[in-house]
């Protein structure tokens, strides 16, 4: 019974790593297959080469960059690259001035738009529109046409006179000078393409435009920063019984002091939703345009709007990013946007890999000779070890550079050194007396917690590298850590459970001499009542004159012990 539980636990690992390997395989085909790409592994900036951009800040008249605020917008820029998956970017400071930013291969537009964008957020309320947007904020099922808001909508008097009330709150038309008015008709939306930003004070309105250009708005002053997001995440909007309506969103969390001042905002222009749809609605604005101008179906008290608009979920995910880690200190402008040749080249690849495969040939040769048929499990769990992690760096996306490359180099060691632990274990308790079923199972015991410390320090080391390093050296972490993870699953649903199954069979079982588990040839020593036997391996020519030795101290012994007795039996005579 206890054979049949322990054959039957190995082959469930066994079927356990398979379907691991399987849904690897899956997810890679379904990417491939989405995204058109390759099997191929993909090259960071040395290997392969990439695109440089240097950025360069736009200030005003006598206005300096400090290298405060160099050093925040690079810790910015670095965040918004990992968080779009592009890996082995390089993020570095130019002079006292500019940042250069390198990344692999060819860069997407949403990628570009990622680094370029200063994500400077604000909330204003709208004022005047010549349109009217069909997008919603609030808990509805459905978004709610704005249309309702005339086309054209005729101004109110107080637009076109000088006026004299001040404002009593953001939304209040007698912000509307003649002069702004005037400004406000002549304004041109396609010269939003031209410029980085549209720059107005917080305090005071803003003339802008949506990104597509379609809508033109008088917005309020600033009553929300983007400074008060916490958090922001891109999803598929839901109604209010959880179904997808099939439209991407933004969705913001505010901090304590955001979530206060938006309630009080969507409190005030609620009030406006049958008497003013124009200045029920209310402004979300980025970098000087607009991305969504809804209007206010709800009082949101929870600090949790959602954005809606013509998003798409590249779109989406790349405001959500660029709210998340937050505005640039300073707007910048590409001053270039370069491709740059490998550093390293082909060339260095190639004798990484030959490097990586000495050592394997190596590693190979040793199990073969210390092993013997035994050898093979570690040739094999090498190999499945392997094409798991080959699988894993696809799915990741992740780029291997030459560092990278030595860190899968440096796992060949780590991985094998783990049967090797295994394989002493099960030897030192056949030389105890077990048997070979008996010894996989309590050698499996004692080698499992030696190589879970082990891994456990590799990938403590691994993961602070990994945190605290940037560029290369991080490429060597993350190799070093997914390499130590795969090699407690290989070890546990490969190697194991092969040496459980092997245990049964005869030539394993019987101890052949090419086996590698021989107890013979291991010295092992029967405490039982059956047998002892002396340690094997000793020559018969030595052990015949080993006895001779012995037997021959044994007599010169016992003649002393005579000797010595009869001078004492002749001093009692005398």
């Amino acid at each position: 019974m206890a054979r049949s539980t322990s054959a039957r636990k190995a082959v469930n690992a066994l079927i356990g790593l398979g379907v691991i390997a399987l849904l690897l395989g899956g997810a890679n085909l379904a990417q491939v297959l989405s995204t058109g790409g390759s099997w191929a592994p993909k090259l960071a900036l040395d290997l392969e080469g990439g695109t440089q951009i240097i950025l360069a800040p736009k200030l005003e008249s006598g206005q300096e960059v400090t290298q405060e605020q160099l050093d925040q917008a690079v810790a910015i820029i670095r965040q918004r690259i990992d968080a779009s998956g592009v890996s082995e970017a390089e993020i570095n400071t130019q002079g006292t001035r500019n940042i250069v930013v390198s990344i692999p291969g060819r860069p997407d537009d949403e990628t570009l738009r990622r680094i370029e964008s200063s994500a400077k957020l604000e909330f204003r309320p709208v004022i005047y529109t010549t349109s009217a947007s069909v997008s919603t904020i609030g808990n509805t099922d459905t978004p709610t046409d704005g249309s309702s808001a005339s086309a054209t909508p005729t101004p109110d008097p107080s637009l076109a006179t000088t006026p004299t009330v001040t404002p009593t709150d953001a939304s209040d038309p007698n912000w509307v000078s003649p002069a702004l008015l005037e400004e406000y008709n002549n304004f041109d939306c396609s010269t939003l393409d031209k410029v980085q930003t549209n720059v107005a004070p917080a305090d005071e309105p803003l003339i802008t435009c949506e990104t597509d250009g379609s809508f033109k708005y008088i917005l309020g002053p600033v009553e929300i920063s983007g400074e008060d997001i916490s958090d922001a995440t891109s999803g598929l909007i839901g109604n209010s019984q959880g179904v997808s309506t099939g439209v991407w969103g933004v969705f913001i969390t505010f901090n304590a002091k955001g979530t206060q001042e938006f309630a009080d905002v969507t409190s005030r222009l609620y009030s406006y939703i049958t008497t003013d749809t124009v200045r029920n609605r209310f402004a979300i604005v980025l970098d000087g345009k607009v991305i969504s101008a809804p209007s206010t179906q709800a009082v949101i008290s929870d600090g949790k709007p959602q954005i809606s608009g013509s998003f798409t979920q590249e779109s989406a995910k790349t405001l959500a990013d660029q709210l998340k880690f937050g505005a640039l200190p300073i707007s910048f402008e590409v001053q270039s946007n370069d491709t740059i040749s490998a550093t390293l080249g082909s060339a260095q690849l190639v004798s990484g890999l030959l490097a990586g495969l000495i050592g394997l040939i190596l590693v190979v040769v040793y199990s073969l000779i210390q092993y013997r048929t035994l050898g093979f499990v570690t040739i094999a769990s090498l190999v499945v070890a392997a094409a798991i992690t080959y699988l894993l760096v696809l799915l990741m996306g992740f780029r291997l550079s030459l560092a990278g490359v030595a860190g899968l180099i440096v796992a060949i060691g780590i991985t094998a050194d783990s049967f090797i632990v295994y394989f002493e274990r099960i030897r030192d308790e056949l030389r105890d007396g077990r048997g070979l079923e008996s010894a996989v199972e309590a050698g499996w015991k004692r080698a499992i917690r030696t190589i879970l410390a082990s891994d456990s320090v590799n990938f403590l080391a691994a993961g602070i590298l990994f945190a605290l390093a940037v560029g290369n050296v991080r490429g060597f972490a993350l190799t070093l850590g997914v390499t130590t993870v795969v090699d407690i699953i290989v070890v546990s649903l490969f190697t194991h459970p092969i040496l459980q199954l092997l245990a049964r069979t005869k030539f394993f079982g019987e101890g052949h001499p090419l086996s590698g588990l021989d107890a013979s040839a291991l010295g092992a020593v029967y405490r039982g009542r059956a047998q002892f036997r002396a340690p094997v391996g000793v020559p018969a020519a030595k052990q015949a004159a080993s006895s001779r030795e012995a037997a021959k101290r044994q007599t010169i012994a016992e003649r002393k012990a005579a000797e010595f007795d009869a001078a004492r039996n002749k001093g009692k005579d005398s």
